[in-house]
């Protein structure tokens, strides 16, 4: 059978975030404690973020909708500065604007880089946006070096 995924080696240290139902607005966390990865301040990083998810609800007619975002700043705390460089969009094709096909569960991937129209971003993290009337993903995510 002809397969059509990449291979990539998984590296705890670049976990973005553990098993956990999400159902409002935030940072991605690990250990119940808000995750930053330090990629590094003097050469670009190019990676791909690997989504899986568990668990989703994608109720059409309340239009449950969750954005996955890479988001990088030069400061290790988010506190200003903050870009994103890559995204995903999961939940009911009501929440999709163009699409036909709620999410299910399974795997998911988007690029992420750590520069951003000429700047160099050192840190690293995720953040989901989730809308509808009762939200709910769960999704582990993790970063490979492309």
């Amino acid at each position: 059978m002809a397969r059509s995924q990449k291979d990539f080696t998984y590296d705890n240290a670049t976990l973005l975030k553990d098993a956990g139902a999400v159902t409002v607005d935030g940072a991605a966390q690990v250990s119940a404690a808000a995750r930053v990865l330090d990629l590094g301040a003097n050469a670009r990083t190019d990676g791909r973020v690997i989504v899986d998810v568990s668990a989703i609800t994608t109720n059409g007619a309340t239009g449950e909708g969750y954005t996955i975002t890479a988001q990088h700043s030069a400061s290790a705390s988010f506190a200003s500065g903050v870009i994103g460089s890559g995204s995903i969009r999961l939940g009911a094709a009501t929440a999709m604007p163009g699409e036909s096909a709620a999410t299910v569960a399974g795997r998911y991937e988007f690029h992420a880089q750590t520069e951003v129209n000429g700047v160099l971003y050192r840190y690293m993290r995720l953040y989901h946006d989730v809308s509808g009337t009762a939200p709910s993903i769960n999704y582990t995510a993790f970063l490979v070096k492309e």
